[in-house]
């Protein structure tokens, strides 16, 4: 293989977990979204939606493990590193879903001005803040797994997992 194909592969494998994570977390925070709303369609747009937001986040994540400032903390236990990578993430998530929401009243008219001054008047923080904690939540599970699967070896937590596990000590 060409080494352009070995760089796609290899790009292509390391955004796919983070991807796949946050396209199955995203549908929850979708789901949860729509249940305190009481709406009940789950339309074709809002799957689009979170496919491009799970690939803008996976391969968010991939570039922010290339920059130096990420890994803080190699030396320490790995809470201090699941904290740092859970905050910069959710950082990363708050501003994506603020986005997200000011997109939907910029495309109702006016300009990016008037589409902010709307959504703050019009936003229901309650719910805003809840799937905002949600989403620390899982960005924190993701993280946390992410960090055991770094330090035990990617090989050794499939085994752990799907066997066999006389292969996994």
């Amino acid at each position: 293989m060409s080494k352009l194909t070995e760089k796609i592969k290899e790009e292509f494998k390391a955004v796919i977990a983070p991807t796949v994570f946050f396209f199955v977390a995203l549908h929850i925070v979708v789901f949860i979204r729509l249940l305190m709303l009481k709406e009940t369609d789950i339309t074709i747009g809002s799957t689009a939606s979170v496919l491009l937001t799970a690939l803008i986040l996976g391969k968010s994540v991939v570039i922010a493990d290339i920059l130096p400032f990420i890994n803080l903390y190699p030396h320490k236990p790995l809470a201090w590193n699941v904290a740092w990578k859970t905050l910069i993430y959710t950082l990363i998530a708050l501003l994506l879903h603020y986005l997200e929401r000011l997109f939907d009243f910029w495309r109702e008219g006016g300009g990016l001005v008037a589409a902010n001054d709307a959504l703050l008047e019009h936003i229901v923080w309650p719910h805003f803040w809840a799937i905002q904690i949600l989403l620390l939540v899982l960005v924190l599970m993701y993280c946390t797994v992410r960090e055991l699967v770094r330090i035990i070896g990617h090989d050794k937590v499939v085994r752990m997992f799907f066997g066999p596990l006389s292969n996994a000590a």
